[in-house]
């Protein structure tokens, strides 16, 4: 099986891995309410959020379709920096939404003006944007927004998809006022795909309670009411819980604070490395710099996805491609989750052999100047 560098799904660890394992219980017995409770109370640490958390069984994509279900009535303003949050304003359109794209050039944050700037024009019910664009490996500022969203008054209620930088990048649903927050368990919680996540402020569940679209699985209210009690209201996915429940004591005995000081140290060494090769980073603004991933951009005239293929017959290596329009342009390298130093030199490694069989044009020495950063 082939080693994934990607920016998820990731390599799942041994310790979660044993705790998926442990024997299926009834999901209305007592044994299931005291996991998804205490399940939740360390979600809670981990989005450092005391409002409502809810999981479901199912791709973070669905979750974004409740929020467009349960929260807009009518208009949302959409952030379109990459490949991700492209996809979110189809969500909108898709199902009956008014939306507005506020084009952000790709390899490039989100900012604070560009945000009070197009709220300014009104109508908007909602902000949706995402947090780390996967695509890119541009990494924008939520603190910066909400301060924006406030300064100009507006009432729209904000969304940040999390999807890959909880648990790899700072991020802190109350105290920078995000009234939705969307995550997955591939990728910094260190899970296998099949869980997402929702953290709802009061505002957003006081505008669920006027939302006029169909909802039935997506329909917050009955989570909510069985969550009360301990419980799901539809079959959940007890082993991934026990992985969760696993991955989060993990996070939570490293600390949060070393976690993210980790995954930034992974990306500096990674930087350093295509640095070194004379490679270009698709990110061009070093504030934005992510640290769950690292999307490099090939020299003209080679494709990166005959690179990876490279890469992957050599070294049973799995890197990230690129994607719509950095497609064959881009290649990326996901260095997020149960990974330490040991881990990236071997990835760095492998993508510099591969290189040099690929016949892409570079320096040498990128994994040795990584090697002397870490």
């Amino acid at each position: 099986m082939p080693k994934l560098f990607i920016p998820g799904p990731v390599n799942v660890g041994d310790d979660v891995l044993k705790a998926m394992g442990t024997p299926v219980i009834p999901h209305r017995g007592k044994g299931f309410e005291e996991l998804y409770s205490r399940v939740q109370d360390k979600l809670r640490k981990v989005l450092y959020t005391k409002n409502a958390v809810f999981l479901s069984t199912s791709a973070a994509t669905g979750l974004w379709e409740s929020f467009a279900r349960n929260c807009c009535a009518k208009k949302a303003l959409v952030t379109m920096c990459g490949a991700f949050s492209d996809r979110w304003y189809d969500v909108f359109k898709l199902n009956g939404k008014q939306a507005d794209k506020l084009q952000v050039e790709w390899g490039k944050a989100v900012t604070a003006d560009m945000i009070a700037s197009a709220l300014k024009k009104g109508g908007y019910d909602c902000f949706a944007m995402v947090h780390n664009e996967t695509s890119t490996g541009a990494l924008s500022r939520i603190a910066e927004v909400r301060a924006a969203i406030d300064r100009v008054g507006h009432p729209a209620l904000l969304m940040v998809d999390t999807i890959s930088s909880l648990a790899s990048a700072d991020y802190r649903h109350d105290e920078w006022g995000v009234d939705v927050t969307v995550g997955g368990s591939q990728k910094g919680l260190m899970l296998p795909p099949g869980l997402s996540f929702n953290a709802v402020s009061a505002k957003a569940l006081a505008a669920a309670e006027t939302a006029k679209l169909p909802r039935s699985y997506w329909d917050w209210r009955p989570m909510l009411a069985a969550n009360a009690t301990g419980y799901f209201p539809f079959t959940p996915a007890t082993n991934l819980l026990y992985g969760l429940d696993a991955a989060c004591d993990m996070l939570l005995e490293e600390g949060l604070d070393a976690v993210f000081a980790r995954h930034a140290r992974h990306a500096e060494a990674t930087r350093t490395a295509v640095t070194a090769w004379d490679l270009e980073i698709l990110c061009s603004d070093p504030r934005a710099y992510s640290g769950s991933l690292t999307a490099i951009v090939m020299p003209e005239g080679h494709d990166a996805d005959a690179f990876r293929k490279v890469a992957l017959e050599n070294f049973n290596m799995s890197l990230g491609q690129g994607l719509t329009k950095v497609a064959g342009k881009v290649f990326r390298i996901g260095h997020l989750g149960d990974f330490n130093d040991l881990m990236l030199m071997g990835t760095l490694s492998g993508v510099e052999m591969a290189l040099g069989l690929a016949g892409v044009p570079h320096k040498a020495g990128g994994a040795q100047a990584a090697l002397t950063y870490l």
